[in-house]
Formats: structure tokens, C-alpha cells, sequence
């Protein structure tokens, strides 16, 4: 397993936004994070593992918030109409940490339906933002970059909203290729941290990938 360098007491606060708002079409619709895997449920995994890395968590998610009650989290819907995408939840996240957590300045962003996020996520991206005097950092694995799994800084809220409500920016690249971003790389073995389950076959495959996650420790 990669470690980061820098001590967990020099991490910048940092509050995690578990996006939950996509329509789950290849699923057949419904919410992907309740689908279970092991017997706990996706958001529990995700939950479990994002929560020793940040100061809180909430949840974006549209529609009636009382199907995430037994979580615990706070739920918050996009305020842009339309399902315009992930931006949306990020803007909506980084909204209300502006409102309600003001000491807190950047925000980790993570997709719903990913159960085996790594445990020094938050760590190395800071690592490498700091490293690089990026504004943002993402994650990849292998050949691939994930970007909705990312820190935002709260103070860029306002330029993001500008993007989607007037200039119709939906993908979140185009967004992100207008700052300085570092890009943080991890294994892909002995299981990929950043897989989802997008469909019914990835759930038969994620409860393979279980197994060998509870291995790796």
C-alpha cells in the first residue's frame, strides 16, 4: 500500500461530499449506493472509509433524503435543476460548507457507488496539491483519472456556478482545465480503489473484489 509523508495533524480540515445524485440508468434506475455487497451495503463502505480521513461527511443526493436516514448524514440536493451532473453536487457541496462549516476550506468529493476508496486518499491528494501549489488535485488509477473523486477549494464556489448555470459546463475536465490540478496515481493491484459499480454485472464482480480488499487490509 502507497503511504503519504505528511502527518495526519498537518492535513487541512476537510470536509467529504459522497455523491449520490446520478439516476443509476444501467441499474435500472434506484439508488447504487444501497445496493449491498458483503452484507454491508456501498455507502457503508464508503462511509467507512472516508469518515477517519475527513472532519464530516454529508451526502448529495436529489429526491426524498429520508431513504438515507438510517446513515446519519446530512443530505443535500443539487440547486441546479436538471441533473446537470457531478458539478452540481460539488457546487451544492461546496455551498454548504461556505454556509456551515466556514473554518473548513476544501472539500473531498467521492462517487457513492465507490466501496473500496483508499485510506490515505485525502492525505496524498493534499500531499500533492501542496507539493505541486496545484489549486485542485484529483485521483487516477492505472491509465485512468477520476475526477469526481478530488479536492476542491470552497473559495472557487462562485466561479463554478458561473460555469454551469451560464456557461453550460457539465463535464467536470472542462472545468478543472482551468486550474492548476495535480493528478495522484495509485495501484491498480491487488484491486482497483477507484472501481464502481455502475451495473448489476459490477456488483458480482465488486463482491469477488471484497474478498480480496478484506485481505489487503
Amino acid at each position: 500500500m502507497v503511504t503519504t509523508s505528511i502527518p495526519a495533524t498537518s492535513i487541512p480540515s476537510t470536509l467529504g461530499v459522497l455523491l449520490a445524485g446520478g439516476l443509476a440508468r444501467r441499474m435500472g434506475g434506484g439508488d447504487k449506493p444501497m445496493r449491498t455487497i458483503g452484507g454491508r451495503t456501498i455507502l457503508e463502505r464508503v462511509i467507512a472509509r472516508l469518515s477517519p480521513q475527513c472532519s464530516g461527511l454529508i451526502l448529495n443526493a436529489n429526491g426524498d433524503p429520508s431513504r438515507f436516514a438510517t446513515f446519519g448524514l446530512k443530505v443535500i440536493a443539487d440547486d441546479v435543476p436538471g441533473f446537470p451532473g457531478p458539478l452540481a453536487g460539488i457546487l451544492a457541496a461546496l455551498d454548504w460548507t461556505a454556509a456551515n462549516r466556514p473554518e473548513v476550506a476544501w472539500v473531498l468529493s467521492a462517487a457513492g457507488d465507490c466501496p473500496f476508496l483508499p485510506r490515505d486518499l485525502v492525505a496524498r491528494l493534499h500531499e500533492a496539491r501542496e507539493r505541486e501549489n496545484a489549486q485542485l488535485a484529483v485521483a487516477a488509477s492505472g491509465d485512468q483519472i477520476h475526477p469526481v473523486i478530488g479536492l476542491w477549494r470552497v473559495d472557487l464556489r462562485e466561479q463554478l456556478r458561473h460555469a454551469l448555470v451560464v456557461e453550460d459546463i457539465r463535464k467536470i475536465d472542462r472545468w478543472t482545465a482551468r486550474y492548476k490540478l495535480a493528478t495522484v496515481t495509485w495501484p491498480t493491484e491487488p484491486l482497483d480503489p477507484f472501481f464502481n459499480a455502475n451495473t448489476v454485472e459490477d456488483i458480482a464482480e465488486a463482491e469477488r473484489l471484497a474478498t480480496l480488499d478484506a485481505v489487503s487490509g
